[in-house]
C-alpha cells in the first residue's frame, strides 16, 4: 500500500470513527473540548505511524488507546488538578489494562450511549443555538468548518469562532456528559432534532469533497434518531423526524450511477428505493400524525417525502399535495431553502412560469445569494420554458458556487445540454434535503 492510499485510509477510518471517538473520550476526561483535541492528537499519530507501519487490524480502537495515553500524559500535566488527574489517570490505566486483550472493546458504548450523550452535551442550554448545531456537527458529524458553513449559509470564520466559544463555554460551565431526564430532556429535544436532520443532511447530499454522498453519516443519523425515538415515544416530531430519514434514506441506492454520479429524482429506477425503509418511514409518520403532530415541520417534510415513496412513477406523483404541503410549511417553518422548494413545488403542480416567479422573488435573498441551488433551479425553469439561453448561464453560475465535485459536473453537464429540452430534471431541489 503506498503513503497516498494509506493517508486516504486514514481519512476513511477517522471520517467513520472520530464522532465514537470524541464521545467515549468525552466520557472520560469530561470535557468535549478536551475530547477533540486528544482524538486530533491520536489522528496526528496516525499520520506519522501508519506509512511506516501500516494500518493496523483495527484502527478505531488503535486510535482510542493512542488518544488515551495521551490524555493520561496530559491530565498528570495539570498541576492545579492533580489529585483528580491522578484518579482519572489510574482509571484510564485500568481500562487499558482490561481491554488490551479485546482491542474491540476499547469502542464499546456503556449503556448511556456516549454519541448519544455527547449530542445532548453539546446542545445543553447554556449554549446559543446556532453554537449547539455547529458544535454537534463538529463533533458528531465529523464535518469540517466549511461543512458546516454550506449547511448554515453563513462564512466560515463565524462557524469557526461560534465552535471555540461553545467548546470553551462548556468547559467553563463544567456541563455533564450525560443523557438528560424529564423535563430537561423535553427543553432540549427539539435542539437535539435539527442536529441529527443536519448531520442526515450533510450524508444525503455532501456540501464538499468528491462523493455525491456520505451514507455513513446518514446511517448514524436514523441511529441516534431510533435511539431518541424510544427515549421520548410520546414526542410526534421525533417520530416525525425519523419518517423523514428513513423515506429519504430509502432512495440512496438509486441516486448514484456505476461510477458516482448523481441521478435526480425524475430519473431514478424506482424499483431500487428500499421497500422496508419506505415501510418504516410510512409508520415512524402514522406514529407522529397518530400522536397529533401532523402539523409539526418534520412531519408534514416527512408527508411531502411520503408522496414521492408512494408513487409508482415520476409521472404519478401528487404534486398539487406536495404544493400544499409545502405551502404549510412554509408557514409553520418559514425559511428561504422551503420557500426555494416551495417553488419548485409550485412549479411542478400548477406551471414553469408560476414557479419562476417564486424563485425570482427569492434572488435577492442574502442567505440565497451563494447557495447554488437557487441559480440551479432557475436553470431549470428556464430550460422548461424554452429560454435556452439563460437556462445554460444560471446552470455555469451554479457550477460555480457548489463545492461538491460530483455536483459540479452535473450542473457543467446540464449547461451543455441546456439547449435541449427539459427531462426529469425538475426534481434537483426535492430530491435534496429541505
Amino acid at each position: 500500500m503506498t503513503a497516498t492510499d494509506i493517508h486516504r485510509t486514514i481519512d476513511a477510518v477517522w471520517r467513520i470513527e472520530s464522532p465514537r471517538l470524541i464521545a467515549g473520550l468525552a466520557r472520560i476526561v469530561r470535557d468535549v473540548g478536551m475530547a477533540e483535541e486528544l482524538a486530533q492528537d491520536a489522528l496526528v499519530a496516525a499520520l506519522e505511524q501508519w506509512p511506516g507501519s501500516g494500518v493496523p487490524r483495527n484502527p478505531g480502537a488503535w486510535l482510542m488507546t493512542a488518544a488515551k495515553h495521551r490524555a493520561i500524559d496530559q491530565l498528570r500535566r495539570q498541576a492545579l488538578h492533580r489529585r483528580k488527574a491522578d484518579e482519572l489517570a489510574r482509571e484510564i490505566e485500568a481500562q487499558l489494562e482490561l481491554t488490551v486483550a479485546d482491542p474491540d472493546a476499547m469502542l464499546d458504548d456503556p449503556i448511556g450511549d456516549d454519541l448519544l450523550s455527547l449530542v445532548f452535551t453539546a446542545c445543553h442550554p447554556v449554549l446559543s443555538t446556532e453554537a449547539r448545531v455547529a458544535l454537534t456537527l463538529r463533533m458528531l458529524g465529523g464535518l469540517t468548518t466549511p461543512e458546516i458553513a454550506r449547511a448554515f449559509l453563513v462564512p466560515e470564520p463565524t462557524v469557526a469562532q461560534r465552535i471555540v466559544r461553545a467548546k470553551r463555554t462548556l468547559s467553563d460551565a463544567h456541563v455533564p456528559f450525560e443523557v438528560p431526564r424529564g423535563e430537561e430532556l423535553s427543553v432540549r429535544l427539539a435542539s437535539v432534532l435539527e442536529v441529527v436532520y443536519l448531520i442526515f443532511n450533510e450524508g444525503y447530499a455532501a456540501t464538499a469533497g468528491d462523493d455525491w454522498m456520505r451514507p455513513s453519516l446518514c446511517q448514524e443519523a436514523m441511529r441516534l434518531g431510533r435511539v431518541l425515538a424510544g427515549l421520548a415515544p410520546a414526542e410526534p416530531e421525533v417520530h416525525g423526524l425519523v419518517a423523514l430519514m428513513e423515506i429519504q434514506a430509502s432512495r440512496t441506492a438509486a441516486r448514484t450511477g456505476p461510477n458516482g454520479e448523481p441521478i435526480l429524482l425524475g430519473d431514478q429506477d424506482r424499483a431500487r428505493w428500499d421497500q422496508l425503509l419506505i415501510r418504516r418511514g410510512l409508520a415512524a409518520l402514522q406514529r407522529a400524525e397518530a400522536l397529533g403532530g401532523a402539523q409539526g415541520s418534520y412531519a408534514l417534510q416527512a408527508a411531502i417525502a411520503a408522496c414521492h415513496a408512494r408513487a409508482r412513477t415520476a409521472d404519478e406523483t401528487d404534486w398539487q399535495r406536495i404544493a400544499a404541503l409545502y405551502d404549510t410549511l412554509a408557514a409553520r417553518l418559514p425559511s428561504p431553502v422551503v420557500a426555494l422548494n416551495r417553488a419548485v413545488a409550485h412549479a411542478m403542480a400548477f406551471g414553469p412560469e408560476v414557479g419562476l416567479a417564486l424563485v425570482d422573488a427569492l434572488r435577492d435573498e442574502p442567505t440565497l445569494r451563494r447557495y447554488h441551488l437557487l441559480p440551479g433551479v432557475r436553470g431549470d425553469l428556464l430550460a422548461r420554458l424554452g429560454r435556452h439561453g439563460e437556462a445554460r448561464a444560471e446552470f455555469e453560475r451554479a457550477a460555480t458556487l457548489t463545492l461538491n465535485n460530483r455536483e459540479r459536473r452535473l450542473l457543467l453537464q446540464r449547461a451543455e445540454t441546456s439547449l435541449q429540452a427539459a427531462g426529469g430534471s425538475q426534481d434537483q431541489v426535492l430530491d435534496s434535503p429541505t
